[in-house]
């Protein structure tokens, strides 16, 4: 049986909030005593919390997809009083790269623009003003927008745009489906494909932004912390995963990242490989690649633990790979090319034989969502800028034996990069 367990608004600061009157048990201490009864019972559950209504809604109904039951623990509920500071600079921000009124369908852009988050809505903006469309389940949210004009439309939003726009307008070029495009153009409207234009004001971070990836970065770090603590030699790689997990949770993420990989031997070998139901066995590498997710922002760090003594072919991966890393942090400097970022580090592994076994790129942006702009490969034309935030990932895979990937998260600044990832780099030998 699978269970979601939805807690709502101001849920997150149970234990400090009003002691006396909500108890001093933390949300934390609560999902974990959930967890606990779910392995009781044999049941799966997954425990998540916002303070946004929008994304509660998406949730309860992607729940459909999956779940056996939810059980909805909403709070007080008060829609989400948005930021319409940082909507208006970011509004203004945007308006002043535009040629025309711009038609903005990916749902991590109209959050990051109107602080509004729906699985179906688009967003218009033009020298005057910035229209949400969205239908009657995310009304009431939509309305509580300052500064924005609201149009409740159909279920399906194109249908209802495709009657109130008219002339000139540009659409984002990889967010909107042929489908849809065709709805609008057969209505009339002259599209105008941009690309980037939202992405490129996200990926130059401001402080609260800043401030809450640290957040989840520091999770992370104690999430990997507690982990090393953890038996692995005789358990597979997917009840690993599992626990950390759990931590994750334990330690105060809203939802983790991403799956997470643990790969040990062969698994992790492939640079994304999925655990498996391998058994663990001493004297090889794990690759775990975790991290979390805090009001919406997302961390990202990899280690690579040792089960016992290493064969000399591993431990020589991980001191090159470490080496490499540290270069390519060296490297990650504003007005930098990605390209060249990548080639610093890319140099320490091919001068010492292995460059075929390093086959992706040092670093991706991270933000609102997992990958995103900037990145650092080969062929990237990307220059890093202050307020950047980056992952410095260089990896050895060595088919069939085992792999080695070492990455950090950090914050591009005026001077030395900043390393949001703390834990250590040190080969950490486990259990």
């Amino acid at each position: 049986m699978r269970i979601l367990v939805l807690n709502g608004v101001n849920l997150n600061v149970l234990g400090r909030r009003d002691p006396e009157q909500y108890g001093r048990a933390t949300l934390n201490e609560l999902e974990s005593r959930i967890y606990q009864w779910a392995r009781d019972l044999g049941a799966s559950v997954q425990c998540k919390q916002t303070n946004t209504e929008g994304e509660y809604i998406d949730w309860i109904h992607e729940a459909l997809d999956w779940a056996d039951g939810v059980i909805a623990n909403p709070g007080a509920w008060t829609p989400r009083v948005p930021r319409a500071n940082d909507m208006n600079e970011r509004i203004d921000r945007l308006r002043s790269s535009l040629d025309e009124p711009l038609l903005v369908t990916a749902a991590v852009n109209v959050r990051y623009l109107a602080d509004f988050q729906s699985s179906n809505a688009a967003l218009l903006i033009d020298e005057e003003r910035v229209v949400i469309f969205t239908d009657f389940r995310h009304a009431e949210a939509a309305r509580a927008v300052e500064g924005a004009e609201f149009v409740q439309t159909e279920r399906s939003v194109y249908a209802t745009l495709a009657g109130q726009l008219e002339g000139r307008i540009g659409f984002e070029a990889t967010a909107l489906t042929y489908a849809n495009w065709q709805t609008l153009s057969d209505a009339g409207i002259e599209l105008i494909p941009r690309s980037g234009v939202v992405e490129r004001l996200r990926a130059v971070k401001d402080g609260a932004e800043l401030a809450t990836i640290r957040e989840a970065a520091r999770i992370t770090d104690d999430v990997y912390a507690a982990f090393a603590e953890e038996t692995f030699v005789g358990h597979t790689e997917h009840e690993l995963a599992w626990r950390m997990e759990q931590l994750f949770h334990e330690h105060g993420a809203h939802a983790l990242a991403f799956e997470l990989i643990v790969g040990s031997g062969p698994t992790g070998a492939k640079p994304h490989g999925r655990p498996t139901d391998r058994v663990i066995e001493p004297n090889t590498t794990v690759v775990v690649d975790a991290g979390c997710v805090v009001d919406g922002y997302y961390s990202d760090c990899t280690r690579t633990f040792a089960t016992g003594e290493l064969p000399d072919e591993l431990a020589n991966a991980y001191d090159i790979c470490l080496r490499a890393q540290l270069v390519g942090l060296e490297s990650l400097h504003a007005g930098v090319s990605g390209a060249k970022a990548d080639a610093a580090a890319r140099r320490v592994i091919d001068d010492a034989g292995l460059g075929e076994k390093f086959g992706h790129g040092l670093g991706h942006g991270v933000g609102l969502e997992l990958h995103e702009a900037p990145v650092a490969r080969p062929e990237s034309t990307d220059v890093l800028q202050v307020g950047n935030v980056i992952t410095c990932e260089p990896g050895i895979y060595l088919e069939d034996r085992g792999g080695v990937r070492i990455e950090d998260l950090v914050v591009i600044t005026d001077g030395e990069p900043e390393v949001l990832s703390r834990y250590t780099k040190e080969l950490v030998t486990v259990r």
